[in-house]
């Protein structure tokens, strides 16, 4: 490879040197293996392509300004992928088997993982699929379990900043009692037409409302929502959001800031009272939100009155990406430092 520009990286696909493989047959999980190939040989009637048996997660290494390699909350990846599976009928992988095949393709593609000063990071992307030929709907007998890793950018290119997001009450992300708390494809693919129509109208995201009632706030199209107000860090509590590791990991440090976390069911008209709100997840941390326009009412909340971030919302996305660079304690064990 030329030596890549790595404070300018997008965030996006750059091939690397090595992928890891691992297959389930005869009711078993084999061995790890390396490969090169950036193709995988599916047959044309595996589960994956006909019945959406497929999940996957995300999650980071970075390089510390002592030159270690940290990776973020890998046992959490782990045990989501473990509850995808249960939820669409998938071979579990064990977690043990997973932590080694994290670490496993962090070292051998080493040499992508960004420099500390540069604010890029490595992705690392676990996926698991159903690779059984069947033709009648029913769980696959064979998996294929992979992990590929890509560097990347920093999510904010023009550094870390609001954007405004949108309610569409036309569209759901996922049915209440459906597959939204798990991490599977199909419910990246339910949100593409509302995310695109939102992007079309200027907006970062759709903000989606609970589908049964279309009452209270469920999460944004790529990212779980948050909000401060008093002192509170607020986020919704639902049937249909998947169970962010990032939003977790912010809880976590309001509390340790001295604020209340509040996991409830939040109304749109509370959008009004909140002095600071954003997105969150695994890609960009933190994504603060200056507004919400809820265009069927004809409504259009300013959260962000300046425009810019909120301090709070600046506090924990400077404390958070702190404990990931090894730039402050890792007081919860959330840090897997590769020797």
């Amino acid at each position: 490879m030329g030596e890549l520009d790595w404070p300018n990286l997008p965030f996006g696909y750059i091939k690397t040197d090595y992928n890891i493989r691992c297959y389930y047959r005869d009711g078993a999980w084999g061995e790890l293996e390396v490969s090169e190939s950036e193709t995988v040989n599916l047959h044309m009637a595996s589960t994956c392509l006909h019945y959406g048996q497929e999940a996957f997660e995300g999650l980071k290494a970075f390089r510390g300004k002592d030159g270690k390699i940290r990776i973020f909350r890998l046992d959490e990846n782990a045990k989501r992928l473990q509850s995808s599976c249960d939820g669409i009928m998938m071979a579990k992988m064990p977690i043990e088997l997973f932590t080694e095949a994290v670490r496993k393709v962090v070292k051998l593609n080493e040499r992508f993982i960004p420099p500390y000063e540069s604010g890029s990071s490595l992705y690392i992307r676990p996926f698991l699929i159903g690779t059984s030929a069947q033709v009648g709907v029913s769980p696959a007998k064979e998996y294929l379990f992979m992990i590929f890793v890509t560097p990347v950018g920093p999510y904010f290119k023009g550094g870390f900043k609001t954007s405004p997001v949108v309610i569409l009450r036309q569209y759901d992300r996922a049915a209440p009692l459906g597959t939204g708390i798990y991490k599977v494809g199909g419910n990246y693919a339910a949100s593409l037409v509302a995310g695109e129509k939102a992007h079309e109208l200027g907006y970062a995201a759709v903000l989606y409302l609970d589908a049964k009632e279309k009452k209270y706030l469920d999460e944004c199209g790529p990212a779980n929502f948050f909000a401060i107000k008093n002192n509170t860090y607020i986020t919704p509590i639902s049937t249909s959001i998947l169970p962010s590791i990032t939003n977790n990991s912010l809880m976590k440090l309001a509390e340790e800031m001295g604020l209340k976390v509040e996991r409830r069911q939040i109304t749109t008209e509370e959008l009004e009272t909140f002095e600071e709100a954003g997105q969150c997840g695994t890609a960009a941390v933190i994504s603060p939100i200056s507004k919400v326009d809820d265009l069927d009412e004809n409504n259009s909340f300013v959260i962000a009155k300046d425009g810019m971030p909120g301090p709070i919302c600046t506090r924990l996305y400077q404390k958070l990406r702190a404990i990931q660079y090894g730039d402050e304690p890792d007081n919860y064990g959330w840090v897997t430092v590769l020797e």
